[in-house]
């Protein structure tokens, strides 16, 4: 059994105390965090993974105050981003050539993320990564197009939201409701008479059984590795740019990538485009060998 990474420091309790104490770790060089990141793979020393650890909680911080507008306790946040970082620290590679900043931010978003949508406590919220997308930004697109008023959007906002994050006009106006409405209590009666019953007891359990969540949950976490691991073919700067251009919610332009580091905007491009061609051609060989793999087992059950 592999050791376990020795714990962080607890958000739990005062926020600008906790704040205050990773202030404290050092930041890491990069030869001190690769020869860390061959301790911990190689010989699983702890206190190389608690370093690694430690040198980033202020990266876990910073991207879950990114995260405040969900209604949740902020220190409950950062510790799923927590959760996150130290997952990234486990399957780390430090020969792929790039920081472990740069991998560990993709753990960290989508524990924060999936924790959010785990705890929103929507009704039957959509799962799809369209849903998801549209969850995760439909305040940010509204304050954009300056549609801060309570209530219903108007057709024009509804239709301009809709293209921006790839859903439809129904799901735009569905999500909005159930985000601007109250969260009502399930244990609030139906009505004023006590007899009535609770609104708990009239909804339809539409959950999945153990099983499939435990399938689904396997699958996510599945997905969430293929894709660590094949961002991992590209160099530092492939990834990056990739990151910068496809992955943020609002991306980086051409001229502004251009001038980081010194090269042309369409160099920038070429970049961007083998950078996503190779995340592709990663993602399917990783897909495929999986595939392999299940053929394999249930051949020789």
């Amino acid at each position: 059994m592999a050791t376990k990474l020795a714990p962080a420091p607890n958000p739990e309790g005062s926020l600008s105390r906790y704040l205050q104490e990773i202030r404290k770790f050092p930041m890491l060089e990069p030869q001190e965090e690769y020869m860390l990141a061959k301790r911990w793979k190689e010989h699983e020393d702890s206190e190389a993974a608690h370093k690694m650890v430690t040198s980033h909680l202020r990266l876990v911080a910073k991207i879950a105050m990114g995260y405040r507008g969900y209604g949740l306790p902020i220190g409950e946040v950062i510790s799923e981003g927590n959760v996150g970082l130290m997952q990234a620290v486990k399957r780390f590679e430090p020969e792929k050539g790039f920081r472990l900043a740069t991998y560990a931010m993709w753990w960290i978003r989508a524990s924060i993320q999936e924790y959010i949508l785990r705890s929103w406590s929507l009704v039957k919220m959509g799962t799809t990564a369209a849903q998801k997308k549209l969850f995760f930004n439909l305040r940010k697109v509204k304050g954009q197009i300056q549609a801060i008023e309570d209530g219903d959007l108007r057709h024009e906002q509804v239709a301009e939201i809709a293209d921006r994050l790839g859903v439809t006009e129904d799901e735009v106006i569905s999500m909005n409701r159930r985000m601007a409405g109250p969260d009502n209590s399930l244990n609030a009666p139906l009505r004023q008479d006590s007899e009535s019953g609770e609104w708990q007891d009239w909804l339809v359990d539409e959950a999945p059984d153990q099983e499939s969540e435990l399938g689904d949950s396997e699958e996510m976490n599945l997905r969430r590795e293929m894709l660590a691991t094949a961002m991992q073919s590209l160099n530092e700067r492939e990834m990056h740019i990739l990151t910068e251009r496809r992955l943020k919610d609002e991306p980086a332009t051409l001229e502004e990538l251009s001038q980081e580091y010194g090269i042309s905007r369409e160099r920038v491009r070429q970049i961007e485009v083998r950078a996503f061609e190779k995340l592709q051609k990663a993602m399917k060989n990783a897909m495929r060998e999986q595939a392999d793999a299940r053929k394999e087992a249930l051949e020789t059950q």
